[in-house]
């Protein structure tokens, strides 16, 4: 199933799903390293995430790439001290990323994680919603000037991964909020504080800068999500349906099991 815009891919099962993105993934790597000097990849937390992380980190496929060449990047991420389970990229490290730095293939310095939070868990719990917002917004400004440093102002990212929430949420991005809205294409992050998702402080990519990235993956399994993953593809640039603003600019593509796809006609 495919319009102008999106290619949706459904496969049997979850454990298809997750083993195709991952060779889907490192065959992209593989076949944009024979034509550039880098390859800049943002990547993506929940449980489907950090399993395609883990499928790739088992994969053959893995030979053939240079990742001295491949940087990782994060969509969003939970503001929690860099040591906290909920962290996407501490979830990354342990699934697949800190056995390539130890195998000696990748540099720590290609692993661009989100800023985390570095206040005491006292200073937190007594913080405003004035102090957080000004902590979130430092943090985003931090990751924008890294974006910055490393790919240009102009610059983008080759691929993004996402998956989608049963909410309809990508990214830390979520219904009807206020940080969907930015249209400014110079802001490329943002901070999103009081979130309905645990835990509350976030860091996220913002639409326009999702935008600008060459390939655009959302992934998504069971049929919890169905409802809204059908909304985003029928409804696109539905602020209540972040996920329907999923877009690249060489390709959009939608990866779901049978189950995710079940409100797909």
């Amino acid at each position: 199933m495919s319009d102008t815009s999106r290619n949706i891919l459904v496969y049997n099962s979850e454990d298809i799903l997750i083993n195709t993105v991952a060779a889907r993934l490192l065959l992209r790597i593989s076949d944009l390293l024979t034509a550039q000097d880098r390859v800049d990849v943002a990547l993506t937390g929940g449980t489907d995430g950090i399993a395609v992380l883990a499928a790739a980190g088992k994969s053959p496929l893995t030979a053939a790439i240079d990742f001295s060449r491949v940087h990782f990047w994060w969509g969003d991420e939970r503001f929690v001290p860099s040591d906290d389970g909920d962290r996407n990229a501490l979830q990354a490290r342990e699934a697949w990323l800190n056995t390539l730095i130890d195998a000696g293939e990748l540099p720590e310095s290609n692993i661009h994680e989100m800023p985390a939070e570095k206040r005491s868990a006292e200073q937190v719990e007594v913080a405003s919603n004035e102090d957080n917002d000004a902590v979130l917004a430092a943090a985003a400004r931090e990751y924008q000037a890294e974006l910055e440093r490393e790919l240009g102002e102009e610059g983008a990212l080759d691929i993004a991964l996402f998956g989608v929430g049963p909410d309809g949420h990508f990214a830390s991005l979520f219904p009807g909020r206020e940080e969907v809205r930015i249209e400014d294409e110079t802001v490329k992050a943002i901070g999103v504080a009081n979130s309905p998702k645990m835990p509350p402080l976030r860091v996220s990519l913002t639409v326009p800068y999702i935008h600008k990235t060459d390939f655009v993956w959302v992934f998504a399994s069971c049929e919890r999500k169905s409802e809204a993953i059908a909304r985003a593809l029928y409804e696109p640039d539905n602020y209540h349906v972040p996920s329907s603003f999923a877009r690249g600019t060489e390709e959009t593509l939608w990866m779901l099991d049978k189950a995710a796809a079940a409100n797909l006609a």
